[in-house]
């Protein structure tokens, strides 16, 4: 590591990936700092100094003058310290700076000094990333597909001006996406991988469904209906718990909307996923009943609310419809309520004497 790779990294950084150089300085000076201590490990009192203006940087180790050395790596005689100052007031019981020749430094700590200026450029990628996209993290929104990887399914989006990757794993199962398509999509965060970070989207996060529901129906977005909770399979079917905040407001009607119009909307951009909406209740009981529904539930039992979990009795022509298609219904239904769910006929036909 020397003054010029050093500079020409700043440089190149600064262009490519449009960081500012001051916003490196303090990672830089970390990075040095541990990259010397692997060939210093003893010194206490490491400095670096680095002027971009100048295109100068500076390694040393200050160390206390005495009579005697006792700790070479933090000592030094007055005679040796000569030798690195020509200042007249050097004296015992002072301290003076020994320049480090950088050229010496192991091939390990140059390694190491690159690896966590590396990991510092993340980090500030990744906050001009927050700062420059935190209004659209948690929301869901418009992207046009600029580009389908034929191999991997992978999408490219055009996000206000960027492009981001819709990897095939958060994209619907069996949808299909084609170039200059205009799709919805659930902003969860930023990336935190090896490459430059960048914007984490989905479509197959459970709040997507809820956040096109707000954009959807009015009632949600002024507050009036609330969500409460949501459940997912993701391009198969959904259950979203909803309650009202005004008696005059029927929570369940207002997300479906006249003849079905905003539930059968958010459907399409869903690909035809089913979409389950049930009223909310504080009563665990009323809550799980209706989370089973389309089924009819006789009977809940709750042994002990803190163990969260249930017996549910429900008419034995209704056990399949309860339970759903390789346990979907049930499955969600248990994700709605956070209860572990056991469905039983009233018959007890299946019951275990």
């Amino acid at each position: 590591m020397n003054n010029v790779e050093l500079f020409d990294a700043l440089s190149i950084l600064a262009k490519e990936k449009g960081i500012e150089p001051d916003l490196l300085l303090e990672k830089i000076r970390a990075a040095i700092v541990i990259a010397i201590k692997r060939d210093y490990p003893r010194s206490e009192n490491i400095n670096f100094d680095i002027d971009i203006a100048e295109g100068k940087f500076g390694v040393s180790i200050t160390k206390e003058i005495v009579e005697d050395v006792e700790d070479e790596a933090n000592q030094i005689t007055l005679e040796e310290a000569k030798k690195h100052s020509k200042s007249k007031r050097l004296k015992v019981g002072g301290q003076v700076t020994v320049k480090l020749n950088t050229r010496h430094f192991g091939r390990i700590a140059a390694q190491t000094a690159k690896q966590v200026i590396k990991q510092g450029i993340k980090e500030v990628e990744r906050a001009q990333l927050v700062e420059q996209w935190g209004n659209l993290q948690n929301e869901a929104i418009s992207a046009n597909v600029v580009k389908v990887e034929t191999n991997s399914g992978n999408a490219t989006l055009e996000i206000n001006g960027s492009e981001v990757m819709l990897f095939k794993g958060d994209q619907i199962p069996d949808e299909e996406i084609n170039q200059g398509d205009i799709i919805k999509v659930y902003v969860s965060g930023v990336s935190a991988n090896d490459r430059r970070p960048t914007l984490k989207i989905s479509r197959t996060h459970k709040e997507l469904v809820k956040r096109l529901f707000e954009l959807e129906v009015p009632e949600i977005y002024d507050g009036v209906v609330e969500v409460r909770a949501v459940s997912r399979e993701p391009g198969q079917r959904s259950k979203m718990a909803v309650i009202s905040n005004d008696p005059n407001v029927d929570a369940v009607g207002s997300c479906i909307g006249p003849s079905r119009s905003r539930v059968s909307r958010i459907c399409a951009e869903l690909c035809g996923e089913k979409i389950d909406i049930i009223t909310y209740s504080d009563d665990p009981k009323e809550f799980i009943k209706q989370a089973l529904r389309p089924a009819e539930v006789v009977d809940v039992d709750i042994p002990d609310e803190e163990v969260r979990a249930c017996t549910v009795t429900v008419p034995d022509n209704q056990l399949s419809l309860a339970i759903g298609n390789k346990g979907q219904n049930a499955k969600l239904a248990a994700r709605l309520t956070g209860f572990r769910i056991d469905i039983k006929p009233e018959s007890g036909f299946f019951e275990q004497e």
